[in-house]
């Protein structure tokens, strides 16, 4: 009868509609246009670019990958760590995270997403080109968390300038200190304090392995942060932690408007890139979310690239 066909055509529908993979053209996702042209002064914030970055805030969902860790996430206000520091706390992690003092207002934003998420939030405003920050911050984690086992050293200086004649020695030493020398000092104060099974993920970027000339100093010192993550990796095996980085390729995040980028290279930002779009920091936070779990039990010395497509290795 109609009504039979009927019933077993709907059911032939629903069934197909069950069965559909959830597949996602990664050229389409997120932000495909230009971007407006567009710089902030320093401090750079988050609530003020447009588009706003994804940090994750309405999609990420945790699964208890890492419920009840202790973790320090530097740059942690904003961008990439801002998206980390919220997918560890959905992931069951308390979490302090560092930021450049002056973003307090995005940093209290990432606060309360850690709150909501039912997990301690410690915000500790440092600047890293104090010699002094690194063991302050460790300090105030392990005081405040009781404990500190996990860390994303994301935190980063990137100012560009087009030649060399015009980038200031000074500039120099401040990009070595906040990108590497507070890197390895935060290590050093805190590895007393991490356990075997800790994890150490670091930020470097494809700028390590295919520099931009207008990115000198930040270029060679994320060169810099990819080998001491390799390096570091072979000391502490030996105390059961382990150390990757994720080299990110061209994301969406307030450092590339405070003369990260000249400005007028923001409009087509990322669009040369393999996927002909910038990457938005939801896109990174599940590969720091696997390096610092359980599931990434036997990796260590290894940078994941994030790239849109740019090689990292060849």
């Amino acid at each position: 009868s109609n009504s039979i066909r009927l019933e077993f055509e709907l059911q032939k529908k629903g069934s197909e509609l069950m069965s559909k993979p959830d597949l996602k053209d990664p050229r389409k996702l997120y932000h495909t246009e230009e971007f407006p042209k567009q710089q902030q002064d320093t401090p750079a914030l988050q609530s003020e670019m447009r588009p706003k970055p994804d940090c994750g805030e309405e999609t990420y969902e945790g699964h208890g990958l890492l419920l009840d860790r202790k973790a320090l996430v530097t740059g942690g206000d904003s961008g990439i760590g801002r998206a980390a520091a919220i997918a560890f706390a959905r992931e069951g992690a308390d979490v302090a995270i560092q930021y450049f003092p002056g973003e307090d207002s995005d940093a209290k934003e990432v606060a309360e997403y850690i709150e909501k998420a039912g997990r301690k939030a410690v915000l500790l405003p440092y600047d890293f080109r104090d010699e002094k920050a690194p063991q302050e911050v460790v300090d105030r984690v392990v005081e405040e968390l009781g404990g500190l086992d996990t860390m994303v050293l994301n935190a980063g200086q990137q100012i560009a300038h087009k030649k060399i004649d015009d980038l200031p020695v000074q500039q120099i030493r401040d990009s070595f200190e906040v990108n590497v020398v507070a890197m390895l000092a935060l290590v050093k104060a805190a590895k007393p304090h991490i356990p075997a099974g800790g994890a150490i993920v670091t930020t470097t970027s494809v700028q390590a392995f295919n520099p931009s000339s207008q990115l000198l100093d930040y270029a060679a010192t994320k060169a810099a942060i990819a080998n001491f993550t390799i390096n570091l990796a072979q000391q502490l095996i030996e105390d059961g932690i382990r150390v990757n980085g994720v080299a990110p390729g061209p994301i969406w995040t307030p450092i590339q408007l405070d003369h990260g980028q000249p400005e007028e290279a923001i409009p087509e930002f990322g669009q040369k890139s393999l996927m002909g779009r910038a990457g938005q920091p939801a896109e990174l936070a599940p590969t720091y979310v696997l390096l610092a779990s359980n599931l990434a039990s036997y990796t260590t010395a290894q940078i994941y690239g994030v790239t849109g497509g740019e090689h990292i290795n060849l």
